[in-house]
């Protein structure tokens, strides 16, 4: 028998498989296909103090081994999701999520944290400063060391649950911006967000997108993702949820041996709602494969060479 549990910020895991915020909802459709119980956990989605529409139409795009989108963090706010949607996730979910925060300004951020950490499944806070599809907040606050600093370091002083924050690829050095993050008193990390991308369309010389630019994910990127969290692993000491373009098990252990303590998997939920749950049952077979009995002894391992 292979050990698939892992830690994530000193809450223990079954296995390291999280579906990623933006592609899960809010895990009632999916309990409706299977027992979403088999999963490590997952992130809610991004949850905003007011509600949000989003962006027009269109806001989503094919791409070469991947998808761009630019939803734009629609959600039905704060007060719906602590009073509707969380209530009704219990009925048939029994672990902690993480509940992904997002705002326009800090206090927006500290107010909707503070809110969730009340909340008895939310088991972890997710701080958003990543999204690439709004304007004002989201990944204007992630591109800085300050600015990822200064929304850390106020959400801490507000909750008690760990704070990860979800850094984005699209900056220059991504581990200074996660040292910044670490010492404003983050508990964990987790990356990437999507790959800021577009499409044109050659009939109409526009742009496919209505808001110009999306977010990158699937396949293509997890190269990318990859190379993110060897970097991050390297710069921090507190632990890292890895995602960006996984679809395998094989997947899971790369990033895994990259340095990441748990793994989301995004949009290829979106392309197959089994996804997360075959990715589960895959592991124990792709661990014997590579000789691997305990998972979380390999985190990081691709290091010690």
């Amino acid at each position: 028998m292979v050990n698939t549990s892992v830690e994530l910020c000193g809450i223990r895991l079954d296995n390291p498989v999280i579906p990623a915020s933006g592609t899960f909802g809010y895990g009632r459709e999916f309990a409706e296909l299977y027992d979403i119980n088999c999963l490590g956990a997952f992130s809610i989605k991004g949850t905003t103090r007011e509600p949000r529409f989003g962006n027009p139409g269109p806001r989503i795009a094919e791409a070469p081994g991947g998808l761009l989108n630019s939803v734009g963090l629609q959600n039905p706010g704060v007060d719906a999701v602590i009073s509707r949607e969380l209530p009704e996730l219990a009925r048939v979910y029994a672990k902690k999520v993480l509940a992904n925060v997002c705002g326009f300004s800090v206090d927006e951020y500290v107010e909707v944290a503070a809110r969730l950490d009340r909340e008895d499944i939310v088991g972890w806070l997710e701080l958003n400063v990543s999204c690439p599809n709004v304007h004002g907040g989201g990944m204007g606050f992630g591109t800085s060391c300050a600015g990822a600093a200064e929304v850390t370091r106020e959400v801490k002083r507000a909750v008690k649950k760990p704070v990860i924050v979800k850094l984005t690829p699209n900056v220059t050095d991504i581990a200074a911006i996660a040292r910044a993050c670490e010492e404003a008193g983050a508990d964990g990390l987790s990356l990437i967000n999507t790959v800021l991308a577009m499409r044109i369309d050659p009939a109409s010389r526009r742009p496919v997108l209505a808001n110009v630019t999306g977010g990158l994910s699937g396949g293509a990127v997890f190269p990318i993702a990859l190379r993110c969290v060897y970097q991050v692993y390297e710069a921090v000491s507190i632990p890292v949820i890895g995602m960006g373009g996984v679809r395998s098990a094989r997947d899971v252990i790369e990033l895994m041996l990259a340095g990441a303590a748990a793994v989301g998997v995004g949009a290829a939920n979106l392309v197959n709602p089994y996804a997360a749950r075959d990715i589960i049952a895959a592991l124990p077979a792709e661990m014997q494969k590579y000789g691997i009995d305990n998972l979380e002894a390999v985190i990081g391992g691709a290091h010690n060479g």
